[in-house]
């Protein structure tokens, strides 16, 4: 919503939008701007034409009016047997088939792949974006290094004639060292024309009587729309019109902080597609009925996603008959399949009905009467936001699928030495399914039991193939893998 305008900075232009702002019952911004630098103000008047103030506004009434009107949803679980799982071990066969449905499309160059990567590596005590963040592999590699790699051995897979487009969703802050990042790792051995840069769009802050906030004289406190800002993001920046362009029909949409992520999934893929489905989305259980995740659930009778928040502990609790299973256990994992006629063609008008959802933060701000700033304690102001998930309750064909967690689901989130979802739990979790891979081979992994530090790259192994020449070896427990024919064993 904040397209750089091109309007020229005259004093009817500028009275205009003041006029524009003061009808919206924004007029406040403009106190003080007699007295900003020249600089400055041409900066402010640029900032402040790129706002839709009438929208944004308008989305700061319905978001609040509608925030906490929920209560009345009717919220089910969904059925049992709407939903296909990887885990059930009668479903090989048709494993099989979603799979090489994912590789055909994928051979066909059908298929691209969305990464959300707005986020910065704050909570890890970095200052550089999520992706870059190293987990403590012996290969050193970053996410956004496996990632790559993982794409490189889909496109190797089908036969060296499949290109696979990646489209990575930057912020403000992230942007410009993303694009650096993938510059100097000469983008981890993908061609430079096959990735495509867009950034998440951003929206003011407001206090809590809707009034825009300003960060510093002169310049409206931004901040990111959430990862539902995707939708919009893609169509603005001409993403979607490129992919259509190369004729990619299906897209995989995930996000950066996970290390287990299969990029570009063929069996998620295939899967959505023989279903027929416009959208879909991978599922993993629950560890426990109060883990803090957002559950697929049917809201109205319509597909949605409720947050740990919303439900009691005993609509939490609550099992499915006789199996002792959670009935509420489709754990959310912001990883979807859409079709590109869904993106392009059906969520522009859904848009329109989404409200944003409130959420309540400290914003530092300048105290527009007195020009003093501002820095609060306590949640003082509003930033508006959309989820990816957001367009759920609009799918007409959704398709879910439930996999396994440790060989699909293992988020970066929290500071190194905290134990749950952080580096050294990501670690663990690539590393044990490494071995779980040279095992299922036939290999025997010396140490096995004590988490040695096994990596096979994933340039050697997407998902466990490719690897019958290890049947029968004992390997040495700590080594990487970065080709199949020299493996040290014991």
């Amino acid at each position: 919503t904040m397209v750089q305008s091109t309007a020229s900075f005259t004093s009817e232009s500028l009275a205009a939008l003041k006029q524009r702002y003061a009808e919206a019952g924004q007029g406040h911004v403009f106190k003080g701007f007699d007295e900003l630098d020249d600089k400055t103000a041409g900066e402010f008047f640029g900032q402040l034409s790129g706002i839709e103030v009438e929208r944004v506004t308008g989305f700061f009434k319905n978001a609040t009016a509608a925030h906490g009107q929920e209560g009345g949803d009717k919220i089910e679980p969904l059925e049992a047997g709407s939903f296909a799982s990887a885990l059930d071990s009668a479903q090989a066969d048709e494993r099989a088939q979603w799979r090489a449905e994912g590789m055909r499309l994928i051979g066909a160059n059908k298929v691209a792949v969305i990464l959300l990567a707005g986020g910065q590596g704050s909570r890890l005590g970095s200052s550089e974006p999520k992706g870059c963040y190293d987990i403590g592999l012996p290969s050193q590699s970053s996410l956004f290094a496996i990632q790559a790699h993982r794409i490189r051995r889909l496109q190797q897979l089908s036969g060296n004639t499949a290109t696979i487009p990646w489209l990575v969703m930057t912020s403000g802050p992230t942007s410009a060292a993303t694009q650096a990042t993938f510059a100097q790792a000469d983008y981890f051995g993908l061609r430079e024309e096959d990735v495509f840069f867009f950034n998440q769009g951003v929206l003011p802050c407001f206090d809590f009587d809707g009034h825009i906030l300003l960060e510093q004289a002169g310049r409206v406190a931004v901040a990111p729309n959430g990862n539902g800002g995707v939708y919009e993001a893609l169509r603005v920046s001409g993403a979607l019109d490129w992919l259509r362009e190369r004729g990619v029909e299906h897209v995989h949409s995930y996000c950066v902080d996970n290390c287990l992520v299969r990029v570009a999934d063929p069996e998620f893929v295939g899967y959505a597609a023989l279903r027929g489905a416009e959208c879909g989305a991978l599922v993993v259980p629950k560890k426990a009925w109060d883990e803090p995740v957002g559950v697929i659930c049917l809201r109205n009778s319509r597909y949605g996603v409720v947050e740990y928040s919303e439900i009691s502990s005993e609509m939490a609790q609550l099992t499915r008959d006789g199996s002792g299973e959670l009935a509420y256990n489709a754990g959310n994992i912001c990883n979807h399949y859409y079709t590109l006629d869904f993106l392009q063609h059906r969520v522009p008008e859904l848009e329109a009905k989404f409200e944003h959802h409130v959420a309540k933060k400290k914003i530092k701000h300048v105290d527009v009467e007195s020009g003093d700033l501002v820095i609060p304690t306590k949640p003082n102001g509003i930033k508006l936001e959309r989820f990816v998930f957001d367009v759920f309750p609009h799918v007409e064909r959704m398709a879910v699928l439930e996999v396994a967690r440790n060989d699909q689901f293992s988020p970066l989130k929290n500071a190194p030495g905290s134990g749950v979802d952080c580096p050294e739990t990501a670690r663990r979790d690539l590393l044990a399914q490494c071995v779980r891979f040279a095992e299922a081979a036939g290999a025997t992994i010396q140490g096995a039991e004590s988490e040695p530090a096994f990596e096979i790259s994933p340039l050697v192994s997407y998902g466990g193939e490719g690897l019958e020449s290890l049947r029968g070896k004992t390997l040495v427990g700590d080594q990487l893998i970065t080709d199949i024919e020299s493996v040290q064993t014991v």
